[in-house]
């Protein structure tokens, strides 16, 4: 017996709508990933890179490089992007 039918929870009910290769091909252009990647330096410090990759050209752009990737920074890093981008 599956856990949904110990809960007495019915299965979902089976959807017309587009599967998920659809939806994604519809939406690649929307689609985006950021990511932070950290590089070690001669001087044996680490820094941070964030990354935003778009999904339908699968072009990577650098947002930033810091040393400490806090909230505000992050943030700060994001808009500028999107302002100037």
């Amino acid at each position: 017996m599956e856990h949904s039918e110990r809960a007495g929870i019915d299965p979902a009910p089976r959807r017309s709508g587009p599967t998920w290769k659809q939806f994604l091909s519809a939406q690649a252009e929307q689609i985006a990933v950021v990511d932070f990647l950290h590089v070690g330096t001669v001087n044996l410090r680490r820094l941070y890179a964030l990354i935003m990759l778009e999904h339908v050209s699968r072009r990577a752009h650098l947002l930033g490089v810091t040393a400490n990737p806090a909230g505000p920074w992050t943030t700060q890093a994001a808009c500028n992007f999107l302002l100037n981008g």
